[in-house]
């Protein structure tokens, strides 16, 4: 028998995802956000809010990176979650990781980090309800380290960290339990 629990955000997994992008100084700020999917073929949107300084980078450079956090990176990847770039001015450079300009856009690429995908501004959507910035995904690139032979993302050597809504704890992905469109096809021919 269930039990009511009332209004709780009971989606999961969400990701944890890196967002970063140069301020007008090209000094990098990057923020944790849980609340962004895949939206289109080439197309990541993040719901954040509008008074991030990652936010403010991204609609004053139209760029920005989304990288998965993984579980060797968990400190960092809650740090930039629970600090605030408009309070703390060396935000990055207080966890004294390294970032690169993106070849494909104006953007830092922060090397811990095993995936990330290099965005274009392509949008920022504001209703009642949400703020939503839209990227184009113009690259994405990964460390050879989490590729599998066929040189795809292999989840289960990426450890991504995964983010519960519920308990506000930190998870990994990786365990393959079935094939898409594959799993439910005998339920096809019935």
């Amino acid at each position: 028998m269930k039990k009511n629990l009332g209004v709780i955000q009971a989606v999961y997994p969400m990701p944890v995802l890196i967002v970063a992008a140069y301020d007008q100084n090209n000094k990098v700020n990057a923020m944790n956000a849980a609340w962004g999917m895949i939206c289109n073929n080439d197309r990541i949107a993040l719901f954040i809010d509008e008074d991030h300084k990652t936010t403010q980078n991204i609609l004053k450079t139209k760029a920005f990176t989304v990288a998965l956090a993984d579980k060797a990176h968990i400190d960092v990847a809650d740090f930039f979650g629970i600090a605030s770039g408009n309070k703390m001015p060396d935000k990055f450079e207080r966890t004294g990781y390294h970032a690169v300009k993106s070849a494909f856009v104006n953007a830092p690429i922060i090397d811990e980090f095993p995936v990330v995908m290099e965005c274009e501004l392509a949008e920022v959507s504001e209703t009642e309800s949400f703020y939503c910035i839209v990227g184009k995904i113009v690259n994405t690139c990964a460390e050879e380290s989490v590729l599998s032979e066929n040189g795809k993302i292999d989840p289960s050597k990426l450890n991504a960290l995964i983010f519960d809504q519920f308990q506000h704890g930190y998870y990994v992905s990786g365990e393959k339990v079935g094939k898409a469109w594959n799993a439910g096809a005998g339920l096809m021919k019935k």
